[in-house]
């Protein structure tokens, strides 16, 4: 498969990828069909392994990567990464400040972004669409540097990097269908707004690939950009998402399990 990819151009091989994080919100918006319902602590446990990878992609597949770019550079190896991190963070302090959304659980007052007369379903799949943005960005901007060949990202480490973010993605679609579901829409419904949280993915993918293609210098800053994406979506709404159900224990062992197998993927195909 990765000798398939190689053969491609950066663009193909991001919306492949994409498509297939894409797929595999899918997979787990049709929950929806087989169960009335799941357990809780298998949620946030969930929503804990979903953070876990989040986050060591984020180190092992962008900033890591990013920090060895610049390493041979007039600027100092940390300063690309560190502006992309802050800048991307940022960036998605700003979507969450203004885009109208609630996260699984909360009630309507606990609504974030600007006012909105907006029905509960359409937060609901705002919040997850959030998550998707940086995900689909980080591949877009791996593929966009494997394609340099500058021998500090390859297509390995973006089929990782796919890898890891498709099976986290399977409970971000759990997340979004079965509340839903339990709020009365129908089982076809729950699962095509599922599913339709992570169209973004392929848009943010080729954005990102595009950008990085266009300047070799802007490749650091844009690892350190996904990066800063993915840690604020982690911090700010994944993890707080995963403790609050009261199973903060086994939520930890989802992230704890969740770091260390994309770390595996990482190091292993890379």
């Amino acid at each position: 498969m990765i000798d398939l990819l190689s053969r491609l151009d950066p663009v193909t091989q991001t919306l492949i990828a994409t498509v297939f994080t894409w797929l595999m919100t899918a997979l787990g918006a049709s929950a929806v069909f087989f169960f009335k319902g799941l357990n809780d602590k298998f949620l946030d446990m969930m929503l804990g392994f979903a953070a876990g990878v989040m986050i060591s992609a984020s180190f092992w597949s962008l900033l890591a990567p990013a920090v060895r770019l610049c390493m041979d550079g007039s600027l100092p190896c940390w300063l690309p990464p560190a502006a992309g991190f802050v800048l991307g963070a940022a960036a998605l302090r700003l979507i969450d400040f203004i885009l109208p959304h609630l996260h699984g659980g909360l009630t309507m007052d606990k609504a974030e972004g600007v006012h909105t007369s907006w029905r509960r379903s359409t937060l609901l799949i705002l919040a997850i669409t959030l998550h998707n943005i940086p995900e689909g960005l980080a591949i877009g901007v791996v593929f966009g540097v494997a394609a340099a060949g500058l021998g500090h990202a390859t297509v390995a480490a973006a089929v990782a990097l796919t890898i890891g973010l498709g099976l986290q993605n399977l409970p971000e679609g759990i997340a979004v269908s079965m509340p839903l579901r339990r709020d009365g829409m129908s089982r076809l419904r729950s699962f095509w707004y599922g599913q339709l949280s992570a169209v973004v993915e392929p848009a943010a993918g080729v954005a990102g690939v595009i950008a990085v293609s266009a300047s070799q210098a802007l490749m650091p800053y844009a690892l350190g950009f996904a990066a800063g994406a993915m840690i604020y979506v982690v911090v700010e709404e994944v993890i707080p998402e995963s403790q609050t159900g009261g199973n903060s224990d086994i939520a930890t062992i989802g992230t704890i399990f969740g770091f260390v197998l994309m770390m595996i993927l990482d190091v292993a195909l890379s």
